[in-house]
C-alpha cells in the first residue's frame, strides 16, 4: 500500500498509479537477484524514475484532455475536497519537484534516501523540495479550502 500511495501521489491518478506500480513490480521481480539493500527503496526509486520517464514521453506527444479532474465539487465532504485540491496542486508541479515533495514530506523519507531514490545530490533534493513547497503554497493559497502552508523548518 505504501508503494501504491507513492505512485498515486506521483501520478495524481489512481489508474495510472496502479499501472505504474505494476510496471515497477515487474521490473523488481525480474531483477530480484540484483536488488541490493532494501527492495522497497529500490522500488521507490524505480517509481520515481518511471514516472519521470512517462512525463517526458507525454511531453513529446500532442496534449490530450483528461477531463475536468481539477474541479472540486462543493457538495462533498471537506476532507474529500481538500484531498482533490492537494492532488491537483501536486499534479501541477514538475515531476522532480513532485517526487521530492511526495517522498520527503508525504512519505517522510529522509533527504539521503530521497537523494538515492531520485539519483541526485542531497542539495538538489532540498532545492526541488523547497521550490515544490513554494509552488504548492501559491496554488493552495488560491483555494478557500486550505489554510496557508508553513514550513516546519527542520531537515533530516
Amino acid at each position: 500500500m505504501v508503494l501504491l500511495r507513492v505512485a498515486f501521489l506521483l501520478t495524481g491518478d489512481r489508474h495510472a498509479a496502479e499501472d505504474l506500480l505494476q510496471e515497477v513490480l515487474e521490473q523488481v521481480y525480474v531483477r530480484w537477484r540484483r536488488v541490493q539493500g532494501s527492495p522497497e527503496a529500490y522500488a521507490r526509486r524505480a517509481l520515481v524514475n518511471r514516472s519521470i520517464n512517462r512525463w517526458r514521453r507525454r511531453a513529446r506527444r500532442p496534449e490530450q484532455s483528461l477531463g475536468r479532474h481539477d474541479e472540486v465539487a462543493r457538495d462533498h465532504a471537506d476532507a474529500v475536497a481538500l484531498r482533490g485540491v492537494v492532488v491537483a496542486a501536486l499534479r501541477a508541479l514538475p515531476p522532480r519537484q513532485r517526487a521530492a515533495v511526495v517522498l520527503r514530506y508525504l512519505e517522510d523519507v529522509s533527504v539521503t534516501d530521497v537523494a538515492a531514490a531520485m539519483g541526485c545530490s542531497q542539495g538538489a533534493v532540498k532545492s526541488h523540495a523547497a521550490r515544490g513547497l513554494a509552488r504548492l503554497r501559491e496554488v493552495l493559497a488560491a483555494s478557500d479550502l486550505v489554510m496557508p502552508i508553513t514550513d516546519s523548518g527542520g531537515s533530516r
